[in-house]
């Protein structure tokens, strides 16, 4: 492999500053402060007072005896002055050695230009770490946007809005737990690994334990561990959780994802709709300091109390019908006639959700719990307390995206086990392909001590991280999203 004439040229820089005696990699530098704080504070120094600082160079002017540099840390960005009087002949050759996207550290006073900009005069600076390859143009930084997903490292450098992204991510996590902790619920950890996948209707992950000689499955969701420790006593449980799903990527979809899930004993699902209310409320005044957020040309409020209306009143209404009335040749014909491809063997159910997916779903921009679920669609979910062909389930939805999804939790564990047998011969009917042949008999054996009622609630974070900060991709989200191998040819 041929390297790029300007990556040869800096690393022959390397080889220059080593013969000289210089490390350009040391292991240790003294940041007295943020480059932040000294702009804020940047008054109560005198014009004697030495200060310390670090950062990575984003721009630089030679001048022959003296040089300006624009240097950005973490928290802001400065400029810096170096003159060959404060710093000696031989220093200052060093600077020439220079590059942009080198990080150094300097030390000098403060002080205001003549159009008065806030400057570091410098009286002593260090090479902390030479750059070797050349960052992109200033102007236009990464613009491929596969390039700035592999390359996340070089974006955060050059785009300030996605380094301010992930600052609000971690908000919006930091809120949630606040909230949460308030609220007497308690963070715990469940196993990431596990002999059965369950919680969901979802394709695993398989890897295997050499010493167990054992197939193990990632995650998919921690909803029966959580469960297990509902059983155990603890009566509010949360996890923010990463779950591995084997299935597509798309705009909204990522193979390793983000989630809140959380279970609250002695509360039912409208209880999980005011907790989920007061999540999303708390988490856009953190991010955008108001009750209303813009999205897709939208502008939604995210004010208490949201929209509700129940799943078969939604699509009644959209297909101006009783659709439970609706034999199977006419929900067949309600399918093709919306442009619904019908696959072999696909169930009454199956079609009821194709309908609701088309015709309601892009409706639902404003926040919207649609709740009472066909009790096929939800084997883990208490039975509905008067109608006993539906379940106490909710989906919210904003935007026409579904963010959080809610249960009054099924905890009778003979019910429990006729529900995970009516699962198993609908997948042998409709001979899905998916590994849910085994049944998590130690999760009924925990029921059959006896679990609280509950409510449950899972809040998937990286989408409610797309719409507080207008996000069109869930991968603008993720620091590392997933990405086919890359071959490299320049090393």
């Amino acid at each position: 492999m041929k390297r790029n004439p300007l990556i040869e040229q800096r690393i022959e820089k390397v080889k220059e500053l080593k013969d000289a005696g210089v490390n350009p990699y040391p292991y240790k530098f003294f940041k007295q402060y943020d480059i932040k704080y000294l702009l804020d504070n940047f008054e109560q120094f005198n014009e004697t007072t030495q200060i310390s600082t670090a950062g990575r160079i984003m721009f630089m002017r030679l001048m022959g005896k003296a040089t300006f540099m624009h240097i950005a840390d973490a928290s802001a960005k400065m400029q810096i002055y170096c003159r060959v009087n404060e710093l000696g002949k031989e220093i200052f050759e060093q600077i020439k050695k220079l590059d942009i996207g080198d990080i150094i550290g300097v030390t000098g006073v403060l002080f205001k230009t003549h159009s008065n900009e806030k400057t570091i005069l410098v009286n002593k600076f260090e090479l902390l770490s030479k750059s070797i390859r050349p960052l992109p143009e200033k102007f236009h930084g990464l613009k491929d946007t596969e390039t700035r997903y592999r390359q996340r490292y070089v974006d955060l450098i050059m785009n300030d809005k996605v380094k301010e992204l992930f600052y609000n991510r971690s908000k919006i996590i930091e809120t949630i737990r606040k909230f949460l902790n308030s609220k007497n619920f308690l963070e715990v950890e469940t196993p990431m690994m596990q002999t059965i996948p369950g919680g969901a209707a979802a394709r695993p992950f398989i890897t295997h334990h050499n010493t167990l000689d054992m197939d193990l499955y990632l995650r998919i969701a921690p909803e029966l561990y959580l469960k297990r420790l509902l059983v155990g006593g603890f009566e509010k449980v949360y996890e923010i959780n990463r779950n591995f799903r084997n299935e597509g990527i798309s705009t909204k979809h990522n193979p390793e994802f983000t989630m809140l899930e959380l279970y609250s004993a002695y509360d039912d699902y409208f209880d999980m709709m005011n907790i989920c209310e007061q999540i999303f409320h708390e988490a856009t005044k953190v991010v955008n300091n108001s009750d209303d957020v813009i999205y897709q040309g939208n502008n939604i409020s995210l004010k208490p109390p949201f929209g509700r209306q129940t799943y078969f009143g939604a699509l009644d209404k959209a297909l101006n019908t009783d659709t439970r009335k609706l034999s199977e040749t006419e929900l067949k014909e309600c399918c093709k006639k919306n442009h619904i491809e019908l696959s072999a063997n696909m169930s009454r159910i199956e079609m009821i959700n194709e309908l609701f997916e088309k015709l309601v779903e892009p409706t639902l921009i404003q926040p919207t719990f649609i709740y009472d679920y066909p009790i096929e669609l939800s084997p883990l979910t208490k039975a509905h307390r008067s109608d006993n062909r539906l379940v106490e389930r909710f989906e919210l939805y904003v935007a026409a995206t579904e963010l959080a999804n809610a249960y009054s939790e099924l905890n009778d564990p003979l019910e429990q086990y006729n529900r995970f047998l009516e699962q198993q011969k609908i997948k042998e009917q409709t001979k899905t392909d998916e590994i849910f042949d085994k049944i998590d008999f130690d999760f009924l054996r925990a029921l059959e001590y006896g679990m609280p009622p509950a409510g449950g609630l899972g809040i998937g974070i990286d989408r409610l991280v797309m719409l507080l900060t207008g996000a069109e991709s869930i991968r603008e989200v993720i620091l590392f999203p997933q990405l086919r191998y890359e071959e490299f040819d320049d090393f």
